[in-house]
């Protein structure tokens, strides 16, 4: 999730605020595979990441590309506008109620000598470290991924070399989007889904993306884990209720060190 919200900003230059719903919608439509069509989540990811990369497309293409030269004001107040549009449908079609896919595995654990290990979690890390090495291949080393890159660092120049930066803005929404379709069907097994779930999610992303670096898809993972790290040994030494603390003191650290984030590329 993390890895799309730095993609979109970092190509884009605008602050999805609606990311974390693309997350609970994933994870709602994950849901009502299971229950309707007894498709388990982890192969739902085949039907959930294309049709969200369709959405993201089509989300920028409707209402984030007339606002590319806008300022950054109304872009945000167009981001909590699907905020809002978002959490309304859900809580019309599906009410407020906690609901959670029960799978065979959800509370499956492997045991490694002293150590249980969540099965779904373990699941979770591999496809994040999975998806992490595909996308960082496909941004160092196909053709579109070098237009997507080339368009982040000048989109002017990209145009000039027959690039169109419209089509790669949609592009690389489309792609955020996908990425949140693949966390959705992860989290599912482990999480309830309710209409607001995308806040509570899209909070933690920001200080991930922040602390990797804005823009830098490699350091949002690694974000990603210095986060996960710090709320297991929180809850570990203290209690599970400090862990929020801790990372958001670890994050104004880090802004208040080095504020292009750890990743990022600082001032020189």
């Amino acid at each position: 999730m993390s890895q799309g919200l730095s993609l979109i900003f970092g190509v884009i230059g605008i602050i999805n605020f609606a990311h974390g719903e693309f997350l609970m919608l994933s994870m709602y439509l994950t849901f009502w595979l299971f229950q309707l069509w007894g498709i388990d989540p982890y192969i739902s990811i085949v039907i959930v990441t294309p049709l969200f990369f369709l959405f993201g497309f089509a989300t920028q293409k409707v209402v984030f590309q007339h606002l590319i030269k806008a300022p950054h004001l109304s872009q945000i107040f167009a981001a909590f506008g699907l905020v809002i549009v978002f959490q309304n449908i859900a809580l019309f079609f599906w009410k407020a109620d906690y609901r959670m896919v029960k799978t065979g595995y959800s509370a499956a654990t492997v045991h490694i000598g002293a150590l249980n290990l969540s099965f779904p979690r373990i699941i979770v890390f591999i496809m994040a470290t999975a998806v992490t090495l595909v996308l960082y291949l496909f941004l160092k080393r196909t053709y579109l991924g070098k237009a997507i890159r080339a368009t982040a660092l000048d989109p002017d120049a990209a145009a000039l070399m027959g690039i169109n930066p419209m089509m790669i803005y949609c592009i690389a929404f489309g792609i955020g989007g996908a990425l949140c379709g693949v966390a959705g069907t992860l989290l599912v097994p482990i999480y309830y889904v309710f209409p607001t779930i995308g806040a509570y999610f899209v909070l933690i992303a920001f200080v991930v993306v922040v602390l990797g670096g804005l823009g830098n898809v490699f350091g949002a993972f690694f974000g990603g884990l210095l986060i996960g790290i710090t709320e297991v040994l929180s809850g570990y030494f203290f209690t599970s209720s400090f862990k929020e603390g801790i990372y958001f003191l670890i994050f104004i650290l880090v802004l208040l060190i080095r504020p292009s984030g750890i990743f990022g590329l600082g001032k020189t």
